[in-house]
């Protein structure tokens, strides 16, 4: 598995868990009509669980995917109330049905390519039922842009320590190369090393591609009242209650 392998996937999950907590008031807010209806959210990307835990704390019922096994399993003892805990592999496999389709931590832009980027998005849409939600975050090409001097970043804590360095290579393309420390149970300390290169979009044309799989959407900057970061988009779409009678 490229991404998030058990390290990098437990210091996400110790460490880093802030942006769904930004995220989460506005998501709450804008699946209310979903929860009141018991209807099915599913998650994209779920991670270890840091956004399910806000969205079963709410009262809906979960579905979490995750492409990275370290991910789920740290998600199944985090949240073991969600209704299912799936891997799906995007773009090539397709997602659960649900009632909204929910992603936070810029998911797409993990796949290798601007096509399979498109092909994750027609996947996520797909899933989305009639009357249903989509809401996910995603990297603009003003993400490289406003990153390219970054200096090289770390972050430690008793057990665990990162180091990252940034590229931008190509206008769409930021990577981080980091070097991940953890703790062994003697004290003694080990060490691995992921790359994570994210491919970036100009999102203002996501909507013409949602709109052919019939999903009603927007590109917007919050989910909410957050202030999320510069170049980081959400994207927000809505599928009618009629559409298969309209088909």
């Amino acid at each position: 598995m490229a991404y998030y392998r058990a390290d990098l996937a437990r210091v996400h999950h110790l460490g880093f868990g802030f942006h769904a907590d930004l995220c989460a008031p506005g998501i709450l807010k804008l699946l209310e009509p979903v929860r009141d209806r018991g209807g099915v959210v599913v998650e994209m990307g779920c991670g270890s669980g840091l956004l399910t835990r806000h969205l079963l704390d709410a009262g809906h019922r979960v579905i979490a995917t995750d492409a990275s096994p370290a991910m789920l399993t740290l998600a199944r003892q985090y949240v073991p109330d969600a209704e299912a805990i799936e891997q799906v592999v995007l773009p090539d496999d397709a997602l659960p049905p649900g009632d909204a389709v929910v992603s936070v931590g810029h998911v797409l832009n993990y796949l290798p390519d601007e096509g399979s980027l498109r092909r994750g998005l027609v996947a996520a849409a797909r899933a989305v039922r009639p009357g249903g939600i989509l809401a996910l975050d995603i990297c603009d090409l003003e993400w490289a842009r406003v990153r390219r001097a970054w200096p090289d970043r770390g972050w430690v804590s008793r057990d665990w320590a990162l180091v990252t360095r940034f590229a931008v290579p190509t206008p769409d393309r930021f990577v981080r190369e980091m070097a991940i420390f953890s703790r062994n149970e003697d004290g003694s300390w080990r060490r691995d090393d992921e790359r994570h290169d994210n491919i970036l979009v100009d999102t203002s044309a996501l909507p013409e591609i949602l709109a052919e799989e019939g999903i009603e959407g927007s590109v917007g900057v919050s989910f909410g009242q957050e202030t999320l970061p510069p170049g980081l988009r959400v994207i927000l779409g809505h599928r009618p209650a009629d559409y298969f009678d309209l088909k």
